[in-house]
């Protein structure tokens, strides 16, 4: 388990982090979200051992991450923001380096090397220099470094960054495998990144947390919960589609796009609409290119708690 409770930071006048308390078991991949300066990567920086904190305590699995560093350590697997890494060194030559840190050995040392490798897809970098290396690949080397060891717990800042949208499914599908025995916290501004990996998500502002549920309850919160979208095939039936909408006593408001030829009828609170704006269509005699229930947009919350 990692434990935070009441873990703080302060920089002089300014607060970093403040009064941060959460726990995070096995099987989570908790998503820790929030706009630039928020904290997130301070948060991280504590949890890893590379900050201290001006107040407040933290564990991994156990270990304090103030009195048993070396143990909180050894069961965390750690990419940092920008994913440092010695750029003189080759990509065979780092990996060696951070198994013999790791104190791997024999043929789990093999093993552990040969899957990164594979997993990461590095083996046609092997023999390049770091410095020399695109941002994708070394974000991958970075990756490949925090899991040579098989951590129970990984703490990835950013893990997508710099990577292309096949590279990013690549990593994405390799954190949903390890995450059925692994503690895993990702920080990110990516809310895409929640959708497809997270079974949790913190949201912090100014230092502090002002969300902790589950991506579907967070969207839940979304004014266009249970909203419905209609695309029409014609323009030209758009304005009276959007006064017979308007008109149902379910719709609080209807958002227009004239470009896309597309309405949004948002529902009053509680409601549900999608069989009133159904019937309205064929009755209408609408000619849809599309008609879908919106779950709710995670982006629209993040900019409404986080404001």
């Amino acid at each position: 388990m990692i434990k935070t409770e009441h873990l703080s930071k302060r920089y002089e006048s300014l607060v970093a982090v403040s009064d941060v308390s959460f726990q995070v078991g096995p099987g989570e991949v908790l998503g820790f979200l929030g706009p630039n300066g928020a904290g997130k990567t301070t948060t991280m920086r504590m949890l890893a051992g590379f900050v201290t904190p001006s107040a407040g305590t933290a564990s991994i699995c156990g270990h304090d991450i103030a009195t048993d560093p070396l143990g909180a350590k050894a069961s965390l697997g750690y990419l940092p923001e920008g994913a440092p890494t010695y750029g003189e060194m080759t990509v065979r030559r780092f990996l060696d380096f951070i198994a013999d840190l790791r104190r791997l050995e024999g043929d789990r040392r093999r093993a552990r090397l040969d899957y990164v490798i594979q997993r990461l897809q590095l083996s046609s970098v092997l023999e390049q220099s770091i410095e020399t290396l695109s941002k994708g690949f070394r974000r991958r080397v970075g990756l490949a470094q925090a899991i040579v060891h098989d951590p129970p717990v990984l703490i990835l800042d950013e893990p997508t960054d710099g990577l292309d949208p096949n590279q990013k499914h690549e990593v994405r599908t390799l954190i949903n495998e390890m995450a059925r025995d692994k503690i895993i916290v990702i920080s990110t501004h990516i809310l895409e990144e929640v959708d497809a990996v997270c079974t949790r998500a913190i949201i912090i502002a100014r230092g502090r947390i002002v969300a902790d549920d589950t991506p579907l309850a967070l969207e839940a919160r979304s004014r266009y919960f249970n909203a419905v979208t209609l695309q029409l095939e014609n323009a030209d039936q758009l304005e009276a589609a959007r006064a017979a909408v308007a008109g149902l006593p379910a719709v609080a408001d209807v958002e227009v796009s004239l470009r896309e030829a597309r309405l949004t009828a948002l529902p009053r609170a509680g409601a549900t609409i999608l069989p009133a704006l159904s019937e309205l269509a064929t009755r209408q005699g609408l000619k849809l290119k599309e008609l879908h229930l919106e779950s709710g947009r995670l982006d629209e919350v993040f900019r409404t708690i986080t404001a």
